[in-house]
């Protein structure tokens, strides 16, 4: 045998293997790894997506919480494991800051298999109602007319929401001491006690004191409002056209994952998401359902992390 043929031969079978795994996949339960504590937002989309995957793959979903590091701990235990197909990742935002925080034992664009990007919303603008403003043009006129004294919440120095805080500040073209917790809950508290004036706060979280009354809605990041606050103005209504920053979720799996396995996946999400009951579940946290190919989400991520990597280097943060 010749060593075209013995190649061709080789190809093929491992072609065959590959088709065969992808057909009988999945044939026992499959591990969702959520690097963040339970009961959060993520934590929410990540098991509505498990449950939606499960009655599609006809076999169950288990989600393993596994937070810490930021939420880069989980991701790394998940990035070391088969791929498979039953073990999956689930990438907030927060993951294209990271490698401009941390130091990463796995490199995320290459070392890693993107599946899906599940959700997308924003980050809401609140300040406390003692505060004098209503529109971010008001906001930023009053920053410019009291500069160093106001204050804003964010839920720890290199956080998402606090990038997502200081690029505003930047392209607005104003400062406000930023003021670090250590997480979202005690932000939030300082912020509706009134210690310190506004925050950029996930939905999930946020609204709710808005919709009670504790916190004031100025504006949400996106381009457009969003169905579970239509009463509160994106940031472009206000003629500060700069500023589009997205919150998201998605699935991602190890390196090397079979192409006919990660279309199974997409496929089953991408029919779930466009599910009536699965956008009114995800209208609840302020986020709504993404979809679309890996090749699109993956794009997402690149563009995420060269965004936050000019922010981390302007700001002169130290990677951990």
């Amino acid at each position: 045998m010749n060593h075209t043929l013995s190649t061709v031969l080789m190809l093929s079978g491992a072609c065959g293997m590959t088709i065969a795994t992808a057909q009988s996949y999945p044939s026992k339960a499959i591990r969702l790894i959520v690097p963040f504590p339970p009961g959060g937002g993520s934590d929410i989309i990540a098991r509505v997506s498990a449950q939606k995957l499960s009655v599609a793959a006809g076999q169950q979903v288990v989600v393993d919480n596994r937070p810490g590091a930021g939420g880069t701990l989980g991701i790394e235990i998940g990035a070391k494991s088969p791929a498979d197909g039953y073990t999956l990742m689930l990438a907030a935002a927060s993951y294209a800051v990271n490698p401009s925080i941390y130091k990463l034992s796995f490199d995320p664009l290459n070392d890693i298999t993107a599946v899906i990007q599940l959700s997308q919303g924003p980050f809401l603008l609140a300040v406390h109602p003692s505060l004098p403003v209503k529109t971010v043009k008001e906001l930023i006129a009053l920053a410019k007319a009291r500069p160093g004294q106001l204050s804003y919440a964010s839920s720890g120095t290199g956080s998402g929401v606090h990038l997502a805080s200081e690029l505003f500040l930047e392209r607005a073209g104003i400062r406000i001491l930023g003021v670090p917790y250590k997480g979202t809950g005690p932000a939030l508290n300082d912020t509706v006690a009134g210690h310190v004036q506004l925050l950029w706060g996930s939905v999930a979280s946020t609204l709710p004191q808005v919709k009670a009354g504790r916190l004031r809605g100025v504006a949400v990041s996106t381009a457009k409002r969003i169905r579970a606050a239509p009463e509160i103005p994106a940031v472009e209504e206000s003629g500060f056209k700069d500023y589009d920053v997205v919150l998201w979720h998605g699935l991602i799996a190890p390196k090397g994952l079979a192409p006919a396995i990660v279309t199974r996946i997409n496929t089953d999400l991408n029919t779930a998401l466009r599910e009536k009951d699965m956008e009114d579940r995800l209208a609840v946290d302020g986020v709504a359902p993404a979809g679309g190919t890996p090749a699109q989400f993956l794009a997402e991520i690149k563009k995420g992390i060269d965004m936050w990597s000019g922010v981390v280097r302007r700001l002169g943060l130290k990677a951990e």
